[in-house]
């Protein structure tokens, strides 16, 4: 019945999330480079790096050639994202923290998190595949950007935010598994990851580090 009502209205699962985790990632990866100050070239390559490392990386790791490369399509969805960025950053004093820019990067997490499910599902890879690589398309983007932007990949701390995609990719790997359609299991996965992550905003969710462990063991 999902399934049915999202080829209606949007065609294929695949293509809709792709799209919008494309506009959505482009969009906070070029906000972040706008408040570093960088020019404009460096704005739309850090844009581009975030909306598309991940993806690579996912379609690599199934042997097939990046989408990004068949299809002017993908980088016009990119070049989107970035000048949605720079028109926000002309009406906002810090358009990286804003909470529409907070909002975009949930939405472009979930829609990864599922795109990178579907790929891996279709790829017939094993439960962990599939929940490895939903993570690796969501978050891969944002851990290369961060690298250009010369900081430490911020997945790599302690703020919720991989953990959310792994999430998804569980959601997606168990509603397969109980027989529901492709459609169904990408709206649970995309739902359960933007969900958790705004929740994880809303309330300041973070996972422990092991220094905070060991003052708690004490």
């Amino acid at each position: 019945m999902i399934d049915d009502v999202l080829r209606t209205l949007f065609g294929d699962p695949f293509a809709v999330m792709n799209t919008i985790g494309l506009v959505a990632f482009a969009l906070v990866g070029s906000s972040k480079a706008i408040r570093e100050e960088f020019d404009v070239l460096g704005v739309v390559i850090v844009g581009l790096a975030m909306a598309f490392a991940g993806g690579a990386t996912r379609d690599l790791l199934v042997t097939r050639v990046p989408l990004a490369l068949q299809s002017p399509i993908e980088i016009s969805l990119g070049l989107l994202g970035v000048g949605l960025a720079i028109a926000l950053s002309v009406g906002l004093e810090s358009p990286d923290t804003h909470p529409v820019t907070l909002v975009a990067d949930a939405i472009g997490l979930a829609a990864f998190a599922t795109t990178g499910a579907i790929v891996a599902s279709d790829a017939g890879v094993t439960a962990f595949g599939v929940v490895a690589i939903a993570t690796i398309n969501a978050v891969g983007g944002g851990a290369f950007a961060d690298i250009l932007l010369d900081r430490a990949p911020f997945i790599l701390f302690e703020d919720f935010y991989a953990s959310c995609a792994v999430l998804g990719g569980v959601a997606y790997w168990a509603a397969t598994t109980i027989g529901t359609t492709a459609g169904t299991a990408a709206v649970a996965c995309a739902a359960v990851t933007v969900g958790s992550r705004l929740v994880a905003v809303t309330y300041d969710w973070h996972l422990p580090t092991a220094q905070r462990l060991e003052s708690a063991r004490k």
